[in-house]
């Protein structure tokens, strides 16, 4: 990476840092974009070279901060002494599980997500990373559902059912206790993962048992 590249990196990253920072302590509706660029100390027009308004660098922060969490979860779960032995669904539970613990042990994050969470942003993470080391979601979750051994019916529809279901269960649970603490919570949220995922399943793939 050449030096200009470098800096434009730094630049958007300390950007997106700077916002996070606001938004998860004064609040996304109290946050102007004159606070974001004289904390971060660029220019407001540097802040137009790489984001549209306000609401763009939020949405490109929940892409962002999402996809460091699932790639928390992928990687961890790909080096786990079981993963070889892991149905799909165990596979999935499993990184949601991971995902789970790290917005527990950082709610200001799951505050931020939870409240600015829409299918269309999370839909918009899986297919666009933000920055270089920001994981394509879409690849590895086709991947998982390739590796498979059934087919499933409609699996965005899969994937938008879970994603609702987990973010909201999270919300309430972790930030409020409601209706029940997180640990209590996880055997009754991941039953009805796994029925989702069940209901959404097909005929096995040709080859497998």
């Amino acid at each position: 990476m050449g030096k200009l590249e470098s800096n434009k990196r730094h630049k958007e990253n300390t950007l997106l840092n700077t916002a996070f920072d606001f938004f998860t302590t004064k609040g996304f509706s109290k946050t102007s974009i004159s606070d974001i660029v004289g904390s971060a100390g660029v220019a407001k027009g540097t802040f137009y070279l790489y984001f549209k308004d306000k609401y763009d660098i939020r949405n490109k922060l929940i892409s962002h901060k999402s996809s460091q969490l699932f790639l928390a979860a992928y990687e961890a779960l790909q080096v786990c002494p079981e993963y070889g032995t892991l149905s799909f669904e165990d596979r999935l539970i499993w990184v949601i599980d991971h995902i789970i613990d790290q917005l527990q042990a950082n709610q200001a994050l799951l505050n931020f997500i939870s409240k600015n969470l829409s299918w269309g942003v999370f839909k918009n993470a899986l297919t666009n990373p933000v920055s270089e080391g920001d994981v394509n979601f879409r690849d590895v979750y086709d991947a998982m559902l390739a590796e498979a051994p059934f087919e499933f019916r409609d699996p965005e529809i899969m994937l938008f059912l879970i994603v609702e279901l987990v973010s909201g269960a999270c919300y309430s649970a972790i930030l409020y206790a409601d209706p029940c603490g997180m640990d209590e919570l996880k055997p009754h949220l991941y039953d009805t993962i796994r029925r989702i995922i069940r209901s959404h399943q097909g005929e096995a793939k040709p080859g497998t048992v």
